[in-house]
């Protein structure tokens, strides 16, 4: 019994500590985020972060090894949020109708009523930079790899040209991002997407006769 109960306390220790670190993470990415837009990407440093939440430097580093993380940490947030949204889609939906629900999580809370006008200056500083944006798709690419996992997993009769389907899709998502930003348009992003992810849609498969 004694050693249920140090394993129990053991598993609740840990979990404290994960959700503890991960609202640290949260509290830096926050922090940087704000600062790059008040005094710039280029002029804002590691300590000057670090002074604001009352860490050292080595404290901050320990948490993003580089400055590019601390304003990418919300693409890793929304990884997760995608893939939990995606694998909660019933496998009956065809993969391109999934992928369009799963990326509402990417959708820019400009879409949104009382939407933060931060979001799109931060979505500016990523594209507008080359580091940040190869940063930026290194991680669409990590996503790409495991939503092609998770379709193969939950959906055995996935197709073998599973991930040149997923590339499309995430593909759209860039183009749709580019055009949103460029302002060429004024329809919201959604609607951009809607309309990106259209003109490249998967054809029907063919009717079988009988």
């Amino acid at each position: 019994m004694a050693i249920a109960d140090n394993a129990a306390m053991s598993n609740t220790s840990t979990g404290l500590r994960e959700r503890t670190r991960r609202a640290v993470r949260r509290e830096i990415a926050e922090t940087a985020s704000r600062l790059f837009l008040e005094r710039g990407y280029a002029a804002t440093t590691i300590d000057d972060i670090a002074a604001v939440v009352g860490m050292s430097q080595r404290s901050v580093f320990r948490y993003f090894p580089t400055k590019e993380d601390l304003l990418l940490e919300k693409f890793d947030l929304a990884a997760e949020q995608l893939l939990d949204r995606l694998a909660r889609i019933p496998a009956a939906e065809p993969i391109w109708s999934a992928l369009r629900q799963a990326f509402e999580v990417m959708v820019p809370e400009t879409d949104r009523p009382g939407h933060d006008a931060a979001a799109e200056a931060i979505m500016r500083v990523v594209f507008g930079s080359t580091s940040l944006f190869a940063g930026y798709l290194e991680r669409l690419q990590r996503m790409q790899d495991d939503v092609v996992a998770l379709l193969r997993d939950g959906r055995p009769g996935a197709t073998a040209d599973l991930r040149a389907v997923v590339g499309a899709g995430f593909g759209c998502l860039v183009a749709a991002q580019r055009s949103w930003l460029d302002r060429s348009d004024p329809c919201p992003f959604a609607a951009m997407l809607d309309r990106a992810m259209a003109m490249v849609a998967p054809a029907p498969p063919p009717r079988q006769r009988h």
